[in-house]
Order: C-alpha cells, then structure tokens, then sequence
C-alpha cells in the first residue's frame, strides 16, 4: 500500500510542479515570440523547434544520465521535473502565442497610441484578452503531460506506472494493477478538464 501511495502522490507532484514550471518558461518563451526584435523571436523560435522535435523520453535519458557526465547532479525527481517543464514549455509558448495571435491587432495599435509601450500593452491588454482563449489548449497540454509523466518511470522515478510493475511482479495480476492505474490517471485528467472548464466560464 505504501508503494502506491508513493506512486501516485510523484505522479501528482511531478505534474503540478512541471506544469507550473512549464507554464513560467513558456510565458517567457511566448514573449520572446511575439516581441519586435528579430534576434529574440529567433531565440524563442529556435527553443521550440529544439525542444518539441526530439521525444521527451531521449530528454529523461539525456538528462538523467548525461547531466551527471557534466558535472551537473540533482536528485532523480528533480532530474525528470526539469526535463519534463522545459519539454512542455515549448507547447505552452506554442498555445501562448497563438491566444496572443487571436487578439486583434488594432487592441495593439490602439494601446500603443495611448502611449502603452510593449510590455505595458502586452501586460494589460493583449494577455488579459489571449488568457481566455488558452484554457482548453493549456488544459489539453496538462493532460498531455500527466500522461508523460509516466515516462518518468522509465528512468527511475518511482511513479505509479514503476510503482505498478512492482507491484505486478509480486501480485502477477496485471490486468488489475494496470487497469487501477489507468483509473487514476483517468480521474486525473477528468479532473483537469473539469477545472479548464469552470475557469474557462469564470473567464467568459
């Protein structure tokens, strides 16, 4: 029982704070995106080529075995949580700039002739109309991500899908310890995209 109540609450935990790391990065990459300075557009643009373009599973290998390598130690959690926030991070900047895209370009314009200079018009006219227009994406994108979380296992992380090989191997009952672990992750997801909904009608 201990095993799976460790399983899920690093799955629950890994999905909250990647989530929450991915939404910070990938704000700033939403920004450099859109802001009028080519060299930065093509920082930002490079980062999501990079990142979105390779398996997230070759990034956990990469980081958890190759960090090392560099010098560069952290515990094994915290290994697969940065991967996973800086992988994720690429679809929420994708998801950010096209709410910001959607917004009319006359809000802009109309900002900047109010003497608004781009951080003042982005921060309180241009995101404000965008952040509603991004719920089901980044809703859709955390679901995406607690079911990667799983690829955490993979390389270590006692998470519930490692948590339920164990368990198999000593029960021999896959059939029912998968099927439990695929209803946690369902009520998982449904949970989040209840939340995307109630916040999406909170926002309208």
């Amino acid at each position: 029982m201990s095993l799976v109540l460790e399983g899920f609450l690093n799955t629950v935990a890994l999905t909250l704070l990647s989530f929450a790391g991915a939404l910070l990065v990938g704000l700033l990459v939403a920004v450099l995106r859109v802001v009028p300075v080519p060299l930065l557009r093509g920082v930002g643009a490079v980062y999501v080529e990079v990142w979105r373009n390779i398996p997230l599973l070759a990034w956990l290998v990469l980081f958890v075995f190759g960090l090392p390598e560099v010098g560069v130690k952290m515990p094994l959690f915290w290994t697969a949580f940065t991967a996973i926030a800086l992988y994720e991070a690429a679809f929420v900047a994708e998801a950010l700039r096209s709410g910001v895209n959607s917004v009319a370009s006359g809000q802009g314009e109309a900002a900047r002739a109010l003497g608004l200079s781009f951080r003042q018009s982005l921060r309180h006219v241009i995101l404000p109309q965008a952040s509603k227009r991004v719920v089901q994406p980044l809703a859709n994108i955390a679901i995406a991500l607690t079911m990667a979380t799983a690829l955490a296992g993979v390389v270590g992380v006692v998470d519930m899908t490692r948590a339920a090989q164990r368990i198999n191997l000593e029960l021999a009952q896959p059939l029912l310890v998968f099927t439990g672990v695929g209803l946690c992750y369902l009520v998982m997801a449904a949970g989040i995209g209840f939340g995307a909904r109630v916040l999406e009608r909170r926002l309208a």
